[in-house]
């Protein structure tokens, strides 16, 4: 694991972040928010996967996006999966398969064409990642990707992937946080703005 330069005190964490955070590129997170709505609009699936903290935000982006907007004032709901939450399933690839099929196995289950395969890796190397965005792509699906250092492998099997240009994992994972919450109120406000146009109000 990179931690990227010594840390020695909380100033210095706080000022690398502000300056890696001045550097992202906004248009590409929006471009995943349309995205989002798109797939919300034709009632496609969304899948999202990762390791470790990113097995973690999987789970809470696929929370922010299934709850989190059910409060849209009444508008279609979000059809979304995160593959991280299934231990059993995930136990059971790893111990009869191998690990690096635990994410796309479960996808081999349910993707359609133009559903959407949303990858989170801070190295963007992550071989059960990597599979499951190929397994997706061989079905037409969407693939998104949000990544840290140079975008690793993943970077070339996403439609869309948002690199944090850092090599420090704990900045990468701050702002994978963040972007998830940026894109989250993004989706939230446009699903509402549309179901109150289509309520006349």
């Amino acid at each position: 694991m990179n931690y990227g330069t010594e840390m020695l005190d909380a100033r210095q964490y706080f000022e690398e972040l502000q300056g890696v955070v001045t550097a992202l590129p906004h248009c590409t997170i929006n471009q995943i928010a349309d995205e989002l709505v798109t797939a919300n609009e034709s009632e496609r699936m969304v899948y999202l996967f990762g390791n470790g903290g990113s097995a973690s935000l999987a789970s809470h982006f696929a929370c922010d996006l299934g709850k989190g907007t059910a409060y849209c004032n009444g508008g279609k709901r979000f059809r979304v999966l995160a593959f991280t939450d299934n231990i059993p399933t995930m136990t059971a690839w790893a111990n009869d398969s191998n690990y690096e099929d635990i994410f796309a196995e479960q996808l081999r289950n349910f993707v359609q064409p133009h559903d959407i395969a949303f990858a989170i890796s801070g190295s963007g190397n992550s071989n059960n990642v990597l599979n499951a965005l190929a397994l997706a792509r061989g079905a037409g699906a969407r693939t998104i990707g949000l990544a840290g250092f140079q975008g690793g492998k993943m970077k070339s099997l996403c439609d869309i992937c948002v690199v944090v240009p850092s090599d420090n994992m704990q900045i990468i994972e701050d702002l994978h946080l963040a972007m998830a919450h940026s894109i989250f109120r993004i989706v939230s406000a446009r699903l509402s703005r549309r179901t109150l146009a289509a309520s006349g109000r």
